[in-house]
This record gives structure tokens, sequence and C-alpha cells, in this order.
């Protein structure tokens, strides 16, 4: 027989461990500009900006000609399901399903960062958004923007002070410098070379926090994520080559439509009675797009090593 009810989907609260396990875990999720969403699509205006000139006394005030326009996110949904035997649940001595659910917010918060920030296509079959890897290898002619201006590659040289530095030029230069909102996201492998790295003083550009404080890199607070890696689609294990990430957080618009929630699916009665088992669906709805190009610069450790 078919199943005759319904179950809903539980949100998590702010307090819950699998919320805490994102934000440990995902530096988009703990540091993006968050955008409810109310609706699968949301559109936020996005400002070119006013000029300013001289205005003689007694001449007519010149008119702005700046062109505005807008950025879409559209919600995807990020998901998994998990059969679980009734026996197990029965007989175990450790809260499965807690552990589960534990276990799916690290990959989550992997995948999450991936496909924000590092995968390399346009969105399609596995991509969900425009990272903003793909969007800073793309031409906005509208925006000033030309493809890889702000891509840094190491070379066979991996990482050396001139390419970092040159990476946080890219974004020094531009009108989206923000001192006060401008953070580093890297993947880990980044911290062994960091540590090798000194400036003309021999004083090195990489401080460790201590006692609670952000780990900096040129005075920038850094945080730290395995899905900072390249891939051709979304994955909470990327192969590719690890990137660093020097952005204007304010311009990371990350839109929440739902979750993370779950929804737990007895396999007591309907055809799971069968098979004494039930399924564990956890979920989050999510939207994203990089505000503007100009606001972002990334360094590719292509080297191999």
């Amino acid at each position: 027989m078919a199943r005759n009810t319904f179950e809903a989907w539980i949100p998590e609260e702010d307090s819950s461990e699998v919320i805490m396990r994102v934000n440990q875990v995902s530096a988009v999720e703990a540091l993006a500009s968050p955008e409810p969403m109310k609706s699968n699509t949301k559109s936020i205006p996005r400002s070119a900006g006013v000029g300013v000139g001289v205005v003689d006394k007694g001449s007519a005030y010149g008119e702005d000609t700046s062109t505005n326009d807008d950025i879409v996110l559209t919600a995807k949904k990020l998901g998994k399901a998990i059969r679980i035997a009734e026996e197990d649940i029965d007989d175990s001595l450790a809260d499965i399903l807690s552990t589960k659910m534990k276990d799916w917010a690290t990959s989550y918060a992997k995948l999450i960062d991936n496909a924000t920030l590092a995968v390399t296509a346009a969105v399609g079959t596995g991509v969900p958004f425009e990272s903003v890897y793909y969007t800073l290898s793309q031409t906005a002619a509208g925006l000033g923007y030309t493809a890889n201006d702000n891509i840094t590659l190491t070379g066979s040289g991996g990482v050396t002070y001139d390419k970092l530095s040159s990476t946080l030029g890219d974004l020094e230069g531009g009108d989206y410098f923000d001192p006060s909102s401008v953070v580093v996201i890297a993947h880990p492998s980044f911290r062994a070379k960091f540590r090798g790295v000194k400036d003309d003083q021999g004083l090195p550009i990489f401080v460790q926090g201590l006692a609670g404080t952000p780990d900096t890199l040129f005075t920038h607070p850094v945080r730290w994520s395995l899905g900072a890696k390249t891939s051709p689609t979304a994955t909470d294990a990327p192969g590719g080559n690890p990137i660093l990430v020097i952005v204007n957080r304010d311009y990371l618009r990350l839109g929440r439509r739902s979750g993370p929630e779950s929804v737990f699916i007895d396999g007591r009665d309907g055809v799971s009675a069968l098979t004494d088992e039930s399924i564990l669906k956890m979920r989050a709805r999510r939207g994203f797009a990089l505000g503007h190009p100009k606001a972002a610069a990334i360094l590719v450790n292509d080297s191999g090593s």
C-alpha cells in the first residue's frame, strides 16, 4: 500500500549542532551577505555608482549617466537521502540520526563553498551557481571587466610573496576595495605555503591567530575551506587546484530559501514496511551570486605542489 501520511520538513534552529557544524566548516555560509528568499528567485538591484564633477558658479549640474542593473539569485536544492535499517536505529547505542545529520552538514559545507567559489563551468547539470572563479573567467563588458583579469596562476614557482601581493593588488586597484570588508578564503594547503613567505624586512605576511583571533594575511582575516579547489561540477570532494579568494564579503550574496532542514520517513508503514528501512532526507535551498567581478581576486596554485 502507498503511504498515507506526509512528513513536514523540520528546519534546523540557529543553535543546532548541524548549523554550528556548517558555520564552522563553510566559509561562505559564515561570511557571505545573507539574502532571505521568499520565492525561487530574487532580484537584487546593482548600483553602477554615481560620478561627480566640478560645477562652476552659475553653471548647470552635469547629470550622472551610470547604468544600473541587477543580479538574480536562483534557489537550488542541495541535499541527500540516507536509508537506515530499523534494526540499526533500535540496536545502536550511538545516535545514528544525529551523527548522520552532522556528517551531512560537514559535506554540505564543503560542497556549498566549492559551488560558490571554485567550480569552473557555467550553470548546468551539477553546477547550481556561477561561482566566483567562473565569474572572474568571463568577460563582462558592461561592467568594464575582461576575462581572467583578476585570476593569477602561481605557475611552477608556486606560492610566492609577489604572487600573493599581485592577487591582493587586483582587488586594491578597483572601486570595490574596502579594508574593513576584505576577507581571504583559502584551501588549507596554503597554510604551509604562507608560513614560508616573508616581506622585504624578513617579517611573515601570514600571522596565525591566537586565543580566538583569526589568522591574517596582509592583515586581512583568513578562513579555510576544503571546498576551495577547482572542479568542473559542484562536489564535497574537489580534486583540482587549490585556490585562494580575496573578496569584499559584502559582494558575496548568498540567498537562503530554506534549510538546512531534514525529514525522517519512518519505515514501519507503506512500501518501506516491506524492508524495515527508514529514510532520512536532508537539504538546503540556496542561491548565490558575486555582486561584481572587480570585488574579488583569485590565486590558483597550479604548481602541483
